[in-house]
């Protein structure tokens, strides 16, 4: 019976020691995953699924879009059309700050190719980070705000 009580006292004492909200970082890092898989599969109801209800979302050229369904309807045609069909996204995770157990900063480097202007001009590969605040709803970690910046010089006629 000791040696039981030891044993939670040791696992309790670890999940103590853990820095704040530490222990939801692998949840965390499979959204980032879902989100690059979804892209690639230019599935708009899948990558606007991982984002809450009334998210925000800034795209790199500034539109912004509220709420989970508008976020789909902005990527929909983005990704049936030239702009995004063919494009294929690579996100590498920077960092985790937990703000609160239950809300975190994420920063996601990212690189794309395939990428093309409105009129199919296809663009050189691209590189940019994704800022997110992420708060965890229900035992599940979603993009409350999303802000995307494109480090890359923009394509002629852009």
């Amino acid at each position: 019976m000791r040696s039981i009580l030891r044993g939670i006292v040791f696992v309790m004492g670890i999940a103590a020691a853990q820095p704040h909200g530490e222990t939801d970082r692998p949840a965390i890092d499979a959204v980032v995953v879902r989100f690059m898989e979804a892209w690639n599969q230019h599935d708009a109801h899948a990558l606007a699924a991982l984002f809450a209800e009334d998210a925000d979302f800034t795209n790199v050229m500034g539109m912004h879009v509220t709420g989970q369904k508008a976020v789909e309807a902005h990527h929909a045609p983005l990704f049936t059309g030239p702009v995004f069909k063919n494009s294929h996204l690579a996100c590498k995770l920077r960092s985790v700050r937990f703000l609160k157990p239950d809300i975190a900063m994420v920063d996601v480097d990212w690189d794309m190719t395939g990428a093309a202007t409105l009129d199919g001009v296809v663009r050189p590969p691209r590189k940019g980070l994704i800022d997110l605040a992420m708060a965890r709803d229900g035992g599940q970690w979603r993009i409350a705000v999303m802000h995307n910046s494109d480090f890359t010089a923009p394509a002629p006629g852009r």
